[in-house]
């Protein structure tokens, strides 16, 4: 007789950083006041599914990666192995008699936050699974630790919130802590000016801001004055949301894009530089990296009725233009009980 089979299904979503970004890494942001980042959650999202076993082991299941590991109980899985952030989850919410399979919809390395929203969308259903908290902030503690203790350079803040919450929000960073709030912005009309495309090679986002985070407080003078210029490019950025002034929100993403390059020579790319000149022949105002930067994902940014011009020049370009909406939902819980395959 076959036994039922509990399950936790999990997804969250990925998100576009719209101004601000790796100003949300401790400690920069406490060295420029006022400091706030700006994103918007997109509907390619992460997705986690917890089956019960019967055997008392452990099993976690890279879909993406193809890779899986197993384990007689949580306590022995290697947390610097294959699998390392799954493992370490699994260890902090001490799982046991289960099996955790993931899978991403955003290509790898994309610089759109995959794997945060992967680790969100895992301790979210680890939390109901072992009957853990599930209060948000805490949420946002684990999983901001066990991304940071499994790349081993400082995480930011930004990307936990839209996996988390969804929607269209800046993040407002200072002494007395971390805020997100929801912007009132029409999510239509932003969709219909950004095109989102991978450039076809990853990025490694660790190492450039941790490069750029140790010049930043180390004293460098060029740095802080880049910073202050992105901070101030986001305030006036979400002011320019919040009116519907479309066409100066073009203009802070292209000041933004400007100002990050001159953080690392890193940042841009020939190819990054290629489609965002096809882009600009096609009829975009601006553009920029997702992300770090030095590959991942791009976005350009125009008018609504350049917007099909502006996805066949990066195409021609050999970039794969994806299709995304903006997600006012974040983090997705469902539960059930079935019969085995």
């Amino acid at each position: 007789m076959n036994r039922p089979v509990k399950s936790i299904v999990s997804s969250a979503p990925t998100r576009i950083d719209l101004a601000g970004g790796t100003l949300d890494i401790w400690p920069v942001y406490l060295l420029h006041d006022g400091a706030l980042t700006l994103n918007a959650a997109i509907s390619l999202r992460a997705h986690a599914e917890l089956q019960s076993r019967i055997d008392g082991r452990i099993e976690l299941r890279s879909i993406d990666t193809d890779r899986t590991v197993v384990a007689s109980t949580w306590s022995t899985l290697d947390a610097s192995g294959d699998l390392s952030l799954l493992a370490r989850i699994a260890r902090h919410y001490q799982l046991e008699n289960v099996t955790v399979i993931t899978r991403g919809e955003s290509p790898a390395g994309a610089g759109i936050a995959g794997s945060s929203a992967l680790t969100i969308a895992v301790c979210g259903a680890a939390a109901r699974w072992t009957k853990s908290s599930e209060d948000p902030d805490r949420l946002l503690q684990v999983a901001m630790n066990v991304e940071c203790q499994t790349i081993r350079v400082p995480t930011g803040v930004q990307d936990y919130r839209p996996a988390l919450y969804g929607g269209v929000a800046a993040v407002e960073l200072g002494v007395a802590g971390i805020r997100r709030v929801g912007l009132d912005v029409d999510a239509a009309e932003l969709e219909r000016r950004i095109v989102l495309a991978y450039t076809g090679a990853p990025r490694n986002s660790g190492t450039n801001n941790w490069e750029i985070t140790k010049r930043h407080t180390d004293g460098d003078p060029r740095i802080f004055q880049c910073f202050e210029r992105i901070r101030d490019t986001a305030v006036a950025m979400r002011s320019a949301l919040q009116r519907g002034d479309w066409d100066e929100v073009g203009r802070q993403i292209a000041v933004e894009w400007e100002n990050r390059k001159r953080l690392s020579p890193g940042v841009s790319t020939p190819t990054i530089d290629d489609l965002i000149a096809r882009a600009d022949r096609a009829g975009a105002t601006a553009a920029k990296v997702c992300g770090a930067g030095g590959g991942g994902c791009l976005f350009c940014y125009g008018p609504p009725a350049a917007r099909s011009a502006i996805a066949d020049a990066l195409t021609a370009g050999g970039a794969r233009v994806l299709d995304y909406r903006i997600e006012t939902e974040g983090l997705r819980l469902s539960s059930g009980v079935g019969t085995p395959d």
